[in-house]
């Protein structure tokens, strides 16, 4: 009787959990109905008011700062990056485990780009993501500096070996370990150190852009040959007339050579691109993570030899190309980032069954400052997403701007973070991408379509 008893009060505490936690309903309508994108058109018709391209001489600064901890100190000392102990972000299975070493080192990276009186700066790190904590805290220091949030443009290599101890919430600390807030105070003055030091580094420069395909290097790993893929490697060269260069990378493949067994510091394969390049000629060699949704890295061998073959077969491509780069000494820029309302946020347990919004905010807080952003650079238009964003959406945004005579580059992580942006008919599908991590409803990727054609539009005119 006793166990009959048992049975059927876990059976009551299962239905209450599962109705407390499908509370929340996804919506269908059209998001053009919605609330939350009738505010976020007020701030697009703002930025129409007011962006305006210039065109100038070309000045560019550079700067390269590690962030590899030492591990295995007494304490934790966030000014000179020694800690007890690191998390490696990027695997749930790993279950917040410190690092056991460095296999190879990591850095944050800036490049700043001014034109006229219009600056602009990329700073990237070989993180798994930026932080949304970590970059909120570091637009704080930026802002006393003078620096506001829409002249910086972020972004993260996505290795899934780099440093953790900065996931907020339970969801957060599963896939980047314990929180540990000396490590994110030491990870803020990094990212703010690097973009100073590119600023200060600004001088009299010439660029050029362009892209190559690299199919052979990524694979569609949602639903093979019935999708398609974004093959391009992006690139911008910037050399200082002389002095020193740096060249800025995107490729659409994730940074998961290294699987959940591997407990060592690395950058993977972008970190071997970003040698590659810095022992070619380049003093700063910047990696994006691009339009990785649904992709997946494609290579020769296993690990670290997968990681070699990938990153150093595509900087030996890049490195061909080089002789015949065409520089200008002056260039277009123009830059517009959004604030984005968000629809409802549901973690899912089921395709069907959604977690209630206060409940996904008690498993990973939504991030608040949420933007995308645009920026041009001659007739390249580089967007910057707040998410892991989809390669075939990214690919049907090149294929319109190479109507309208751009290039075109959409990378990942741009501070903010907001799971998988993926198309809206894969939303319902019993896959990781859409289910676990499709946290706004199905019509999220069409309203992130529809922000990104006005930005681009903005930057474009």
């Amino acid at each position: 009787m006793k166990k009959i008893l048992y049975i059927f009060i876990a059976l009551i505490v299962v239905i209450g959990l599962l109705f407390l936690a499908s509370t929340g309903s996804v919506k269908d309508e059209p998001f053009m109905n919605s609330a939350y994108f009738k505010k976020t058109m007020l701030r697009v018709d703002s930025l129409k008011r007011v962006e305006t391209a210039v065109r100038d001489t070309v000045l560019a600064g550079f700067s390269k700062v590690s962030i590899t901890p030492t591990i295995n100190n007494p304490t934790d000392d966030a000014v000179n990056g020694k800690f007890l102990n690191v998390p490696l972000a990027g695997f749930g299975n790993r279950k917040g485990k410190p690092a056991t070493g460095v296999h190879d080192s990591l850095f944050v990276r800036s490049v700043a780009l001014k034109v006229g009186s219009k600056l602009m700066v990329f700073v990237g790190a070989d993180l798994l993501i930026m932080p949304p904590n970590i970059i909120d805290l570091a637009t704080i220091e930026f802002a006393a500096k003078g620096i506001s949030r829409d002249q910086l443009l972020f972004s993260a290599t996505h290795s899934h070996s780099s440093v953790g101890a900065w996931g907020p919430g339970f969801i957060g600390e599963q896939f980047a370990g314990k929180a540990n807030l000396a490590i994110q105070q030491w990870l803020v003055n990094r990212i703010v150190s690097a973009a100073e030091i590119a600023i200060k580094d600004l001088s009299k420069s010439r660029l050029t852009s362009g892209c190559f395909d690299a199919a052979g290097f990524t694979r569609n790993r949602f639903i093979g040959e019935l999708g398609t893929k974004n093959n391009d490697f992006s690139y911008i060269l910037l050399d200082q007339k002389g002095k020193r260069k740096a060249v800025i990378g995107t490729f659409s493949a994730h940074a998961t050579t290294q699987g959940a067994g591997n407990m060592e510091f690395s950058g993977d394969y972008p970190g071997y691109w970003e040698r590659k390049m810095e022992a070619n000629s380049f003093d700063v060699a910047l990696f994006c993570a691009g339009s990785i949704g649904s992709q997946s890295p494609s290579g020769k061998g296993k690990g670290f030899e997968s990681a070699r073959y990938i990153g150093e077969s595509l900087a030996d491509s890049l490195i061909k190309r080089l002789p015949a780069s065409a520089y200008q000494e002056t260039s277009t820029l123009s830059a517009a980032t959004l604030r984005v309302t968000l629809p409802e946020y549901h973690m899912r347990l089921t395709t069907k069954i959604n977690m209630a919004t206060w409940l996904s905010n008690k498993l990973m807080p939504v991030p608040q400052n949420v933007f995308f952003q645009a920026v041009r650079i001659g007739k390249l238009i580089w967007i910057s997403a707040p998410c892991d964003f989809s390669g075939e959406l990214a690919l049907q945004i090149k294929n319109a701007l190479s109507a309208k005579g751009f290039d075109a580059v959409v990378s990942s992580f741009n501070g903010s973070y907001v799971g998988y942006i993926v198309p809206g008919r894969y939303f319902y599908m019993d896959e990781y991408e859409p289910k676990l991590m499709g946290w706004f409803g199905p019509t999220m990727g069409d309203y992130s379509m529809d922000l990104i054609r006005h930005l681009t539009d903005i930057v474009g005119k």
